[in-house]
């Protein structure tokens, strides 16, 4: 697997599915009656998902879609075949207001490490529905848990980027008999709290009635300034930030003790220009209470870094499962 870094003409595009998190906080000032996650009407849902579907021609081939019942709603997984030996499955948890079109630059190196799940997260924008409400965190663990359950493999390597990586250590301390092992790619409320300067900055870009210009700014700010362009994936996060009302929990921060009673491999990757946490912080954090733990800091990348270094992410990758029994 190469460790050269070609342009990413997506590397923003990639950093718009993942640095949508802080809109949780705004959710709660347009709050409807309704109790789970839902769209606004049937012309943003036709919006998003023509995008969704236009972005997803930028994937490999498709082996399988795969829908999963739970408590808490249907699960979308989309697998693919991959051509190395990895002992089970990858399965990669994108960030909040995304889906699995945004892993369109990571998913040809990361088939060589193995095969592949993507899942649209429950509750968020996507082909996943969610039915009932999703209250706290042991109910994040739970849908997760059933989901996973539902397929035909035994064993899994998360793989969780941003929020994704919230949704990955949150089931690995809770229920963790279906984790092999744990990548977590510059997660959020994992190993440091996010800034407030971050926090107070999204809000505008949350609130669905003001101009896409503010949506738009506020992604280039946590891609570390990476313009926005009008492509499908754009277009497909944006449409999901404008129309979709969430309706989850604020999540709550991973305890270090927590972290350092997880019985199983973690790689942590952290971004060093990230301003979704404070990099330092972060990775003295996980070294601190994953002493196990191998932790790679990538010290140019913004919050998009699996956009900017997907093939970097693959090979540590592919080295961390290598040295697994």
């Amino acid at each position: 697997m190469g460790n050269s870094e070609r342009p990413r003409r997506r590397r923003w595009l990639i950093a718009l599915g993942v640095v949508a998190v802080p809109v949780v906080v705004a959710a709660f000032a347009m709050r409807t009656p309704s109790p789970v996650g839902h769209w606004d009407g049937a012309e943003g849902r036709d919006r998003f998902l023509a995008a969704y579907d236009q972005a997803f021609r930028d994937l490999p081939a498709v082996e399988d879609a795969i829908d999963v019942r739970t408590d808490y709603g249907v699960v979308r997984f989309y697998r693919f075949a991959g051509s190395g030996e990895a002992s089970a499955p990858l399965v990669l948890l994108p960030g909040r207001a995304s889906a699995s079109p945004v892993w369109a630059d990571n998913l040809p190196s990361l088939l060589e490490v193995g095969d592949v799940y993507t899942v649209d997260l429950l509750g968020e924008p996507g082909r996943s529905v969610q039915d009932r409400p999703i209250v706290d965190d042991a109910d994040q663990a739970a849908w997760l848990h059933q989901a996973l359950a539902g397929l035909p493999e035994d064993r899994f390597h998360l793989v969780g980027l941003s929020i994704g990586g919230w949704n990955a250590a949150n089931l690995a301390v809770r229920q963790p008999e279906l984790v092999a092992t744990l990548t977590l790619i510059d997660p959020v409320f994992v190993f440091d709290d996010m800034p407030l300067g971050t926090v107070v900055r999204s809000l505008p870009a949350a609130l669905s009635w003001l101009p896409k210009s503010w949506r738009d700014g506020f992604n280039s700010y946590t891609a570390g300034g990476a313009p926005v362009e009008d492509v499908p994936v754009a277009r497909m996060i944006e449409s999901g930030m404008q129309h979709y009302r969430l309706r989850l929990p604020q999540p709550s921060r991973i305890t270090e003790e927590a972290l350092a009673g997880l019985d199983l491999p973690v790689l942590a990757i952290i971004a060093g220009r990230s301003v979704m946490h404070d990099p330092g912080t972060a990775t003295a954090t996980a070294e601190r209470a994953l002493p196990e733990a191998t932790v790679r800091v990538y010290p140019d990348a913004s919050h998009a870094v699996n956009g900017e270094h997907p093939d970097r992410i693959a090979a540590d990758i592919a080295d961390f499962l290598a040295r697994r029994p």
